[in-house]
């Protein structure tokens, strides 16, 4: 398994040929998505025993079967959920990081792979305006990415509490935060102080309004705020919220998982203020930053915190502290293994440059802002929102939940798009996810047309 042999060698021109054709091609299509459990049961039936099996024949049935059972979330019509769209330079670097089995703990194993994520950290940083000193680690998602920024929120609050040790400490979400903030809280043993509002935005009054009817501050740990929230790309009104937080001393953490790349947009980035005051941030560069999965940005601050609360003690760990000005991306997440995950974004930013990103970012929000303009001007359709983002919600006038999933279903057999309904207010809509630059107005049109 580990010798380069006559079965070795066609493997690797089998498996680098259908890479190959894979990064060809252009553009991506949708796929079928799913199959028949029992079809794939059958086709995969015996691959997994005592005797091994010739490599091409293995590939044959991943490129025949498996392979056409998965959507392309890279594919310009993939516009359901949040897509995603990697640049070719990430994905082949990607497969190089793959080959290479590097190992992303610490300086001592992995000092030019973690110099090189840090280059990308540093970069994010300085777009959120986070002070010289901050720094993080690259995570495998926002879930994590929340989960061990809210790790370190909670213990904070717990080394300033003079009473109360034993409480149940809380955090101040918007009702429009994403599942992982909620999901984490139960993890953590934590509970959330929800923030109504009218328009689904978290605001610094709204906010206050609600910690003082609550009476109860002493036991908030932390406010969240979404930059982007995931159903309709709306950015909380993160100057105002980050003013409440420092005035009771919670930390402020963003979720930017999705719309956090809109930091390097000039056209939206006046929507960003008040980011720079966030005790941590995240953004995965796996969705509008053009990375491949998995890949999440965790920034704090002060990574000092982060680092104390996130540091595993072990003895054959203690060679990689022996020194305490290296940098171990291990020390600011709840991980300890780790890919370098955020080797394939460094290579593909410095391939292409930052202005071929943000151009691509601003491609997508003026895609939302002419369909949005689309929509208005066709009776039988209404606009739920203006964009903030690059998220368009909308409605078909009269149509109810079931005539929405024969839309949607038809469209994915024509393989002309992947736009899966979504709900608003328990009302079920349509929506726009727009993030692939090559991803047309055209395109855009078909779909409307065909709610006619």
């Amino acid at each position: 398994m580990h010798t380069v042999d006559a079965t070795t060698e066609q493997m690797i021109r089998s498996v680098l040929a259908y890479a190959e054709n894979r990064l060809r091609l252009d553009p991506v299509p949708l796929d079928r998505g799913s199959h028949d459990p029992a079809e794939l049961d059958a086709v995969t039936k015996g691959l997994l025993g005592d005797e091994g099996h010739n490599p091409d024949q293995v590939l044959g049935v991943y490129t025949s079967m498996l392979a056409p059972a998965v959507i392309s979330a890279d594919s310009p019509r993939f516009l359901g959920f949040i897509p995603a769209a990697p640049t070719k330079a990430s994905l082949l670097f990607d497969m190089l990081i793959s080959c290479a089995s590097i190992q992303g703990i610490s300086w001592l194993e992995a000092a030019g792979a973690v110099h090189a994520e840090n280059q990308v950290l540093r970069l994010i940083a300085d777009r959120a305006g986070l002070p010289a000193s901050a720094g993080g680690c690259f995570v495998s998602g926002g879930s994590a990415g929340n989960l061990s920024a809210l790790v370190v929120a909670r213990e904070m609050a717990k080394r300033r509490a003079t009473e109360g040790g034993g409480r149940r400490w809380r955090v101040a979400v918007g009702t429009d935060a994403h599942s992982s903030i909620v999901n984490t809280l139960k993890i953590l043993e934590m509970d959330a102080l929800s923030v109504q509002t009218t328009d689904h935005r978290l605001t610094g009054a709204a906010l206050r309004a609600a910690i003082e009817a609550d009476g109860d501050a002493s036991s908030l740990a932390a406010v969240v705020a979404t930059s982007g929230t995931t159903n309709a790309g709306i950015v909380d009104d993160l100057a105002g919220v980050s003013a409440v937080a420092r005035e009771l001393g919670l930390w402020f953490h963003v979720d930017g998982a999705y719309g956090g790349a809109g930091l390097f947009a000039p056209s939206v980035r006046h929507k960003y203020d008040g980011i720079e005051h966030a005790d941590s941030f995240i953004v995965d560069p796996h969705k509008w930053m053009f990375a491949p999965f998995d890949c999440a940005a965790l920034l704090y601050r002060d990574p000092s915190a982060a680092r104390s609360v996130h540091t595993q003690d072990a003895s054959y760990l203690d060679v990689i502290h022996d020194k305490p000005n290296e940098w171990n991306p291990t020390d600011y997440a709840y991980h300890l293994t780790r890919r370098a995950r955020g080797l394939p974004l460094w290579f593909s930013l410095a391939v292409y440059g930052v202005k071929a990103y943000t151009d691509a970012i601003e491609k997508a929000l003026a895609l939302a802002r002419e369909t949005a303009a689309e929509i208005r001007s066709r009776s039988y359709l209404e606009l739920i929102r203006d964009p903030d983002l690059a998220v368009v919600l909308f409605r078909r006038v009269g149509w109810d939940s079931s005539q929405y999933r024969r839309w949607a279903d038809q469209l994915h057999e024509d393989q002309v798009a992947f736009i899966p309904p979504s709900a608003w207010e328990g009302e079920t809509v349509a929506r726009f996810a727009f993030l692939h630059p090559h991803t047309s107005m055209e395109l855009v049109r078909v779909i409307l047309d065909r709610m006619a």
